[in-house]
C-alpha cells in the first residue's frame, strides 16, 4: 500500500516543526522560536488509526519580505534572504501531497502572509471529482486554553470547511486533527488500496548526483529513456523504466541523485530527495553507483547507510572506470578503499564499468538478480538449527555478569529481507559482535550476497 503524503505548511513560526515532532514521534525537526530556522524539508512516517503515513515538514512560506514590527518577530539572521526559495521549496512540496496541514497561530491572529499562504494554497488546488485536491485541514496551533480556542473560530474567515484548534507542544486537540485527515485519505479513490501485484524485480539505480545513473540506465535499455546531462541533479523524479532479462520481469528505478542535507539546493531537488528515498524503499535491489574520479565520499557512505536501514539488497557499481589511469593493483586498491568505508557492509558485491563506453554494464543486471535470488533464499527450521549449532560449538556464547547466553532454537519467519527469529534465555545477553558472529555463519552456509540479514532474539516463553 502506497503510503500517502502530508505537507505541513503556513508561515515562519506558527509551529510546524512541533507539530512534526509531534506526529512523528520523533525530535527530527529543530525548533526555535526565531522564525526561519526551518529552511531544509524534513520527511518522517507517522501512523493514525492504522494508516501509515509520510508528514514532511517545510519552511515557512513569508511571500511578503518581513521587518522587524509590531506583533512580528525578526527572521533568525541569514534567513531573510530565502524567503523565496522557502516559498519554493514548500510550493514543491505542496505539488506532491495528498493532504496540506495549514497552520496558523492564534496568539497572532490572521495577518496577510497567512491570506497569502491561503491564496498559494488555492492556486496549486485542483479540482477532482468537483472536490478541491489536495484537501486542506487548517490548524490553529497554540490553542492551549477555552479562551484560545474560542477565539481560533475566527479563522473561518479565511473560507476553509476544515478548521482544527489544537497546541503541537501539549498534543490537545491533535486526536480531532488526525482523524479528519484520516478520512481526507479515505475520500481518495485508491489512495489507501493494496497496489496491483508486479512480480517484476525493482532495481533502484541510486547516488549522489552526476555519478551516471541516467546514463547507466540508457544503456541497461539500449535506448535513450532518461535525459542524461553532466549537470548535477537533471533528474529531478523518480524513472520507472521496463526491460525483461532471459524471461525476468525487470523494473528500473533511476532517482535524482541524493546529496548532503546542506548541500541540497532548494526548489525542486530537494523534494526529489524524497522521491528518491521512497524509491529505494519499493526497491528490491538497489544499484549504488559510485563515481571512480572522486572515489568513496561521506555522502556515498550516507546513501549505503540508508539502503541498510530500509533492508533492500545492494550492488556497488563504481562508474566511470573508463577515466582511471590503472596499473595492475590499481583495481584493489579501490576495493580496499571502498571495502574500509563500507565495512557496515562487507556483504556487498562490488563492479567497476563504464556506463559511458558500457564496460561491463551487460554483467549488472546479471549480479542484480543474483542478489534478488540469494535475497529469497528460504531455509527450513532443520537448517537454521544446524548452523546455529555449529555457531555455538564453533564459538561460546557470551556471558554476562556471570549468565551466558543460550541459544534454544530458531526459524526463519520471512524473506526479502531473510528474518530469522531466534529464542533465547535473555535477549539482553546477545552483544552486538555475537550477533555479527551469528550472521557470518547463516553466510558461510548459504551465501546471501548483498543482502542485509536480520536477527529477532526473543525469550522463550514470551
Amino acid at each position: 500500500m502506497a503510503k500517502p503524503v502530508v505537507a505541513l505548511v503556513g508561515r515562519p513560526n506558527v509551529g510546524k516543526s512541533t507539530l512534526f515532532n509531534r506526529l512523528t514521534g520523533e525530535r527530527l525537526a529543530v525548533v526555535d522560536d526565531i522564525p526561519g530556522t526551518t529552511r531544509d524539508r524534513l520527511h518522517a512516517e507517522a501512523d493514525w488509526l492504522g494508516v501509515d503515513f509520510v508528514v514532511v515538514d517545510t519552511g515557512g512560506i513569508d511571500p511578503i519580505k518581513v521587518k522587524s514590527g509590531v506583533g512580528r518577530k525578526p527572521l533568525s539572521i541569514g534567513s531573510a534572504e530565502f524567503i523565496s526559495e522557502i516559498r519554493f521549496q514548500a510550493e514543491a512540496a505542496i505539488r506532491e501531497a495528498d493532504a496540506i496541514l495549514f497552520l496558523v497561530d492564534v496568539e497572532n491572529g490572521i495577518t496577510p502572509a497567512d491570506q497569502e499562504v491561503a491564496d498559494i494554497l488555492r492556486r496549486f488546488q485542483v479540482e477532482r471529482d468537483g472536490v478541491p485536491f489536495p484537501p486542506v485541514l487548517l490548524v490553529v496551533n497554540k490553542c492551549d486554553s477555552q479562551a484560545r480556542r474560542d477565539q481560533a473560530l475566527e479563522f473561518y474567515e479565511m473560507g476553509f470547511e476544515e478548521l482544527h484548534a489544537l497546541s503541537a507542544l501539549h498534543g490537545s486537540g491533535s486526536g480531532d486533527m488526525l482523524d479528519a485527515l484520516i478520512a481526507a485519505f479515505q475520500a481518495q479513490p485508491n489512495l489507501l488500496e493494496d497496489e496491483t501485484e508486479d512480480e517484476s524485480v525493482k532495481i533502484a539505480i541510486v547516488g549522489k548526483p552526476n555519478v551516471g545513473k541516467s546514463s547507466l540506465l540508457n544503456r541497461l535499455l539500449g535506448e535513450e529513456r532518461a535525459i542524461v546531462s553532466p549537470i548535477p541533479g537533471t533528474t529531478r523524479d523518480a524513472v520507472d523504466s521496463y526491460l525483461e532479462f532471459e524471461n525476468v520481469p525487470i523494473t528500473l528505478i533511476d532517482t535524482a541523485g541524493i546529496r548532503r542535507r546542506g548541500k541540497v539546493e532548494p526548489g525542486v531537488e530537494k523534494y526529489s530527495v524524497i522521491r528518491s528515498f521512497k524509491a529505494i524503499d519499493r526497491a528490491d535491489v538497489a544499484l549504488l553507483l559510485i563515481d571512480a574520479t572522486t572515489s568513496i565520499t561521506a555522502q556515498d557512505t550516507h546513501i549505503a547507510g540508508f539502503i541498510i536501514e530500509a533492508w533492500k539488497s545492494v550492488v556497488v557499481v563504481v562508474n566511470k572506470w573508463d577515466a582511471i589511469e590503472k596499473d595492475t593493483h590499481t583495481i584493489e586498491v579501490y576495493k580496499k578503499e571502498i571495502g574500509q568505508a563500507l565495512n557496515f557492509m562487507d556483504y556487498v558485491p562490488m563492479m567497476f564499468i563504464s556506463a559511458l563506453t558500457g564496460q561491463r554494464v551487460n554483467q549488472v543486471i546479471p549480479m542484480a538478480l543474483k542478489v534478488q535470488k540469494e535475497r529469497l533464499v528460504k531455509l527450513s527450521t532443520s537448517q537454521v538449527n544446524k548452523i546455529l549449532r555449529k555457531s555455538q560449538d564453533q564459538h561460546a556464547a557470551p556471558s554476562k555478569h556471570g549468565k551466558q547466553l543460550k541459544i534454544y532454537y530458531g526459524t526463519q519467519v520471512r524473506s526479502e529481507p531473510p528474518t530469522f527469529l531466534l529464542y533465547v534465555n535473555d535477549p539482553k545477553l546477545v552483544h552486538f559482535t555475537y550477533k555479527r558472529f551469528l550472521k557470518n555463519r547463516f553466510r558461510e552456509a548459504y551465501g546471501y550476497l548483498g543482502t542485509p540479514i536480520r536477527l529477532i532474539f526473543k525469550a522463550r516463553g514470551d
